[in-house]
């Protein structure tokens, strides 16, 4: 997760303002893009058509003027560890146009109106019906949609069907109960209120959120938005056994009816997992545009990472002190010590005493119990710090 944040800010994203378009699908079409993965990329070249369309018509651009660019993080999970397939897309908030020397200058455009918000989700659901009929996905007939019938599916396909139609609808795929909703517990007030977000679009189940924006300073902030995207579906601290040896999952935000907790059996909770798991060979982060991999401008727009003296002298260092192996490496693979420092503030290398000096490790020690003997010994907290929500910065409005 901060690897992936980290990479895609350094060398990847612009410094150029970024806007968060995240596109979410009605249940049928979850359970069929869980079906067949390989529709994701069709519907996802959908997508970036009219989004880019409308950034180069805001820009007052005609198509061979412009070139947008975008990176999509492909979501297979909600908040309740539930099958929801859903599309995040860091879209520049602008296009880049090349004068007659060749050089791409940017044009920064403004926010959509909830209008203009409204006729783009209608234009991405109309081109989706179209694309999905075309491939013979879906059947019209009159007036009617439906699924059409999957062809013969291999034993792999068959098996994953049922584990994955249960965890979109909340039930339970096998075992004594087995179509059953999730057990839930409630303890929370049941909200009635509803306030509808600003830049937020809902039509048919479909719904289309542009009201998170970051501006080309704030790469912090970028980061942070990067990274809670790029999250896993699930974190310790929301997990427990109870007293009967059942899971219980803690939502991160209560729902309307006031449910906190879904209860579920060790297998029911492997059930809700293996769902969640993609493809082999599915590719979760897409790029598009001028941030594609073989677009002619990528070279000259992608930023050429942190410029930071002394710094793989000491990645170098440490890599040998741990003994790490770095034949197998990549190029651009950033040291645990620098993740330390770049998520927490925690400096793992600078010398407390005198501040400029680099520390050398020494030892690593793993064992829970003996890292609480230490600190404790040492007059330090035993706890770990307490970690700040990743959706915090997803949550930021507009700048």
């Amino acid at each position: 997760m901060s690897q992936t944040a980290a990479h895609l800010v350094d060398h990847v994203i612009p410094h150029v303002p970024v806007r968060q378009w995240v596109l979410s699908l009605p249940i049928p079409l979850r359970v069929l893009l869980a079906a067949q993965p390989d529709l994701v990329t069709p519907v996802l070249q959908v997508v970036q058509r009219v989004v880019a369309r409308h950034l180069l018509k805001a820009a007052g651009l005609e198509a061979d003027e412009g070139h947008g660019g975008a990176v999509t993080l492909i979501q297979r999970f909600g908040s309740a560890a539930n099958l929801n397939i859903h599309l995040h897309c860091l879209v520049l908030d602008g296009v880049y146009r090349c004068g007659a020397d060749g050089a791409p200058t940017f044009v920064e455009v403004g926010a959509p109106t909830d209008d203009e918000l409204h006729a783009l989700l209608q234009t991405v659901i109309t081109r989706l019906m179209k694309m999905l009929t075309r491939r013979g996905v879906l059947v019209e007939d009159m007036g009617q949609t439906w699924l059409a019938e999957p062809d013969a599916d291999g034993e792999e396909a068959r098996a994953l069907r049922p584990l994955q139609a249960a965890a979109i609808t909340y039930r339970i795929a096998f075992g004594p109960r087995a179509g059953r909703k999730v057990l839930t517990l409630r303890g929370a007030m049941p909200r009635e209120d509803w306030v509808r977000q600003p830049l937020c679009a809902d039509i048919d189940g479909f719904s289309l959120h542009a009201a998170v924006r970051v501006g080309a300073p704030d790469r912090k902030r970028l980061e942070q938005l990067c990274r809670y995207i790029a999250r896993p579906a699930l974190s310790d601290e929301r997990l427990q056994l109870n007293d009967a040896g059942q899971v219980e999952l803690k939502l991160k935000t209560p729902w309307r009816d006031g449910t906190t907790h879904l209860v579920m059996s060790p297998l029911e909770f492997m059930q809700r997992l293996a769902a969640l798991v993609p493809r082999p060979r599915l590719h979760l982060i897409r790029f598009h545009g001028v941030l594609a991999p073989n677009a002619k401008l990528r070279s000259r727009v992608v930023p050429q990472g942190p410029r930071e003296q002394g710094e793989p002298t000491a990645e170098a260092a440490a890599a040998a002190e741990c003994e790490v192996d770095t034949a197998q490496a990549r190029p651009q693979r950033i040291s645990w010590a620098r993740l330390l420092k770049r998520v927490f503030d925690i400096d793992m290398q600078q010398c407390p005493n005198c501040g400029a000096g680099q520390l050398k490790i020494i030892a690593a020690i793993l064992e829970r119990p003996v890292i609480e003997k230490i600190l404790t010994h040492l007059g330090l907290d035993a706890q770990p710090p307490p970690r700040g929500r990743a959706r915090e910065a997803g949550q930021d409005q507009a700048d």
